[in-house]
């Protein structure tokens, strides 16, 4: 009996999305399938109404991961016309006191262009330490990537 999974069955089969699909279908025995698999709501069976449901579903959510990664390249252009200016107080010979942090970024990128993007999302693992002009990586989704371009000033 051809059953289409709705949850994760150990060793049998999945639920999740197999690049983009979701519902995995296989092939099980009849007594498995109706004592446990559709009884306990882990599966439904593989009729041809189930079937165009769930290629609606992933059309659908084809369709939806499609915009997403629209909306991050459109994104992407936006971030490479602006500039993000943050302040941090300077010692002798133009050196910083500390670092500027992602969240400093994060936070000045939505004060200045009303732009939020998690501190978590940008590549910058000891912050910057000196004034002038920096390039922040961005990983915007998956399989789009960003920079951010930070001038850091005097206080």
């Amino acid at each position: 009996m051809k059953v289409i999974f709705t949850q994760d069955v150990k060793g049998k089969g999945k639920k999740g999305e197999i690049k983009g699909k979701k519902g995995e279908i296989k092939d099980v025995p009849v007594g498995y399938a109706n004592n446990f698999l559709i009884k306990n709501n882990y599966a439904v069976e593989a009729t041809p109404g189930n079937l165009k449901q769930l290629e609606q579903q992933n059309k659908r959510a084809e369709a939806d991961r499609q915009k997403e990664i629209d909306d991050a390249k459109a994104l992407k252009a936006k971030l490479e016309e602006i500039e993000v200016e943050v302040s941090a107080k300077t010692g002798e010979g133009g050196k910083l006191f500390g670092s500027v942090s992602t969240k400093q970024i994060a936070e000045a990128l939505k004060t200045q262009h009303d732009i939020k993007i998690d501190k978590r999302k940008m590549d910058l693992p000891q912050g910057i330490h000196a004034l002038g002009y920096t390039n922040v990586p961005v990983k915007l989704d998956k399989e789009v990537e960003g920079t951010i371009r930070v001038h850091t000033v005097e206080k």
